[in-house]
């Protein structure tokens, strides 16, 4: 049976250095995950910042190619899973400062790196003109 990997460590060198500070806040566990195929592998997101940051990303970028976003997660609130398929991944967002996401039934094309990236929630002020 192959195995596939999934990478979800995040160097801060290949982030604008605007954004490196906000990586130290933000913790993904396994750093690696090796599993089977036809396997689901799990993967987990944690953040230090404030409550305020309630809003969860997770990317996934294959080899050669430009990040895509997996699904949009808000605490309290339903994933938001865009194009990617729900058969493909399920996302939870039990806490403030946690998230997990799993990938389902494991084949070599979903190996890549997956990032998680948290966000505070702003509101948009509509402008009287």
């Amino acid at each position: 049976t192959p195995s596939v990997c999934l990478c979800c460590s995040l160097s801060s060198t290949v982030l604008p250095d605007c954004f490196k500070g906000f990586c130290q806040d933000v913790i993904q566990h396994p750093e690696i995950s090796w599993s089977f195929a036809s396997q689901s592998a799990e993967m987990t997101c944690s953040h230090t910042r404030d409550k305020g940051h309630n809003q969860m990303y997770w990317f996934r970028q294959r080899p050669g190619e430009a990040m895509t976003l997996v699904v949009y997660t808000v605490f309290g609130g339903t994933p938001d899973y865009g194009g990617s398929p729900q058969t493909k991944y399920s996302s939870v967002k039990e806490t403030i400062e946690e998230g997990a996401l799993t990938v389902k039934d494991l084949q070599p094309d979903d190996a890549g790196l997956y990032f998680c990236a948290v966000s505070k929630h702003s509101d948009a002020k509509r402008q009287k003109g």
